[in-house]
């Protein structure tokens, strides 16, 4: 199963100034004006390696890595050691952590089901990707990635050697506390790779990496630098943490559809309660009434005339056929999730959305922000807006373990984490 390496990461040095003024979030959800505020606070920001633009952008990136590194703003760890990283933030009201461990992870096929995915990706984000690991050499951001431990073996060591004060610790913008700890290379890490050995991996966030990884690592083996198991390239730095951790959270991503032609809100209606209870609420109880149908296949109707539907599915062999219908071969799992019947029964059946336009949002927009959700239909270009419930992790696990991939936007782990922190030298 799964191989699992300490490692010597490359950090920020002192040279390097405030840690947290260097660090960012990920990539893929800062937009431009956000990248400049992070380099007006550092220079040293990684967000400059990580999401380089301009002519020649990753060849930059390239340049700037190496002008770091010979500076020593940037320097690989002189000892091996497997990274304990925590966040400590506030969800749905209640101060929550989340704590997990950075190192290196043997890079596997998915057909070897050792690492799983759960989500499909785009070519145009693995380009990106592989372009700047080829300019740089480097993983600056980790895979996030879950693993079961029902009788915390790992976790629970991880646990007691990090209960002292942290190496690192500061508070982001956003409120979320960061922390990380460092334990040297010696028994206790051997534990914890050895705990690993019949463990398979489940990708949470950073499938495109992951396919990155892959495609850099036979990039290397063409370009004879991979010659042994040893090399590092072999390997892709990881995040993993427990799937029973109680600081897990999973955000639902909302669906806005827009440009439909002769969308008519009586006719959907109409429609829906085909294969769904409809009963109108109040936008207030939105939140509510979704989780008190968190067992069900519930959603919230949003329409253009400020009126607003909780939808439940109903528990009938019609229902059944429909959706076995509109998802041939696929897994009791996938059919049972929420995103797949909404898809299945309401998009594609009712206003003719099917996969292909799901994959490149001709008439549908996807948010984590339900007021935006709501509001939506203040635009003229939106017709309505369906409010889902989170992806349950097991639901996550179970359609990985099925050999499956979930639709787009079906989960969003929160919170994201932190880039620059940690970082993976690939040819080191």
């Amino acid at each position: 199963m799964a191989t699992v390496k300490a490692f010597s990461a490359l950090r920020f040095t002192a040279k390097s100034g405030d840690i947290s003024k260097n660090v960012c979030p990920p990539y893929d959800i800062i937009s431009t004006a956000q990248r400049e505020e992070y380099i007006k606070e550092s220079e040293n920001n990684i967000i400059r390696l990580e999401l380089p633009m301009g002519e020649d952008a990753y060849s930059k990136a390239g340049e700037l890595y190496r002008d770091m590194l010979e500076k020593g703003i940037l320097a690989n760890d002189k000892s091996e050691g497997i990274y304990v990283y925590e966040e400590e933030f506030t969800a749905y009201g209640q101060r929550k952590k989340i704590k997990g461990i950075f190192v290196r992870v043997k890079l596997c096929e998915f057909s070897e089901n050792v690492v799983l995915p759960h989500e499909e990706t785009l070519s145009k984000a693995k380009t990106d990707r592989f372009n700047l690991m080829s300019a740089t050499n480097t993983n600056f951001s980790p895979i996030y990635s879950m693993y079961t431990d029902a009788q915390k073996v790992i976790s629970g060591r991880v646990d007691s050697l990090t209960q002292g004060k942290a190496d690192i610790e500061f508070t982001c913008a956003d409120g979320v506390t960061q922390r990380l700890w460092k334990i040297e290379k010696g028994a206790d890490t051997d534990f914890i790779e050895k705990a690993f050995e019949d463990k398979q991996l489940y990708i949470a966030d950073g499938h495109h990496r992951y396919e990155t990884a892959l495609n850099y690592k036979k990039k290397l083996i063409e370009d004879g630098i991979i010659t042994d198991e040893t090399h590092a390239g072999n390997y892709v730095m990881m995040m993993l943490i427990d799937m029973e951790n109680e600081g897990l959270v999973v955000f639902p991503t909302h669906r806005m559809l827009k440009d439909l032609k002769n969308f008519d809100e009586e006719d959907a209606l109409a429609k829906i309660s085909e294969f769904f209870e409809v009963s109108e609420i109040e936008r207030k109880d939105i939140e509510s009434s979704l989780c008190k149908n968190s067992g069900n296949k519930a959603y919230v109707f949003c329409t253009k005339s400020g009126k607003y539907y909780l939808l439940t599915l109903k528990n009938d062999a019609a229902c059944k056929k429909a959706i076995d219908a509109l998802n041939p071969g696929k897994s009791e799992a996938y059919k049972g999730l929420d995103v797949t019947v909404l898809h299945s029964l309401i998009l594609e059946k009712l206003f003719g959305i099917d996969k292909e336009n799901m994959a490149n949002q001709i008439n549908l927009k996807y948010t984590r922000e339900l007021d935006e959700a709501c509001d939506c239909i203040k635009d003229d270009a939106f017709n309505c807006s369906f409010i889902l419930n989170s992806t349950k992790v097991s639901e996550i696990r179970d359609v990985a373990l099925a050999g499956e991939k979930m639709p787009q936007k079906s989960t969003y782990f929160y919170p994201k984490l932190i880039t620059g922190l940690v970082m993976n030298d690939l040819l080191n």
